[in-house]
């Protein structure tokens, strides 16, 4: 769970990360793309679809809270 952001310096951090394309954290699962067509069937919009990165896959979605969340 990520903290509420009430200070204006944790605003402009959130707003700057989700700008930059920075994910905010990233959570592990056991199987990205069952994962990532899981959450594509509830209306997740994500900003990186599935992405071969070396000897993993990622993906990164917008939480709807200003945030950039990344599944590996």
């Amino acid at each position: 769970m990520l903290e509420p952001n009430n200070h204006l310096a944790a605003k402009a951090y959130q707003k700057k990360l989700f700008e930059e394309g920075i994910p905010v954290t990233m959570f592990g699962v056991g199987d990205v793309r069952t994962a990532y067509d899981r959450l594509l069937k509830h209306g997740v919009k994500f900003t990186i679809e599935l992405t071969d990165v070396g000897e993993v896959t990622i993906a990164v979605f917008d939480d709807t809270c200003g945030n950039l969340i990344q599944i590996v």
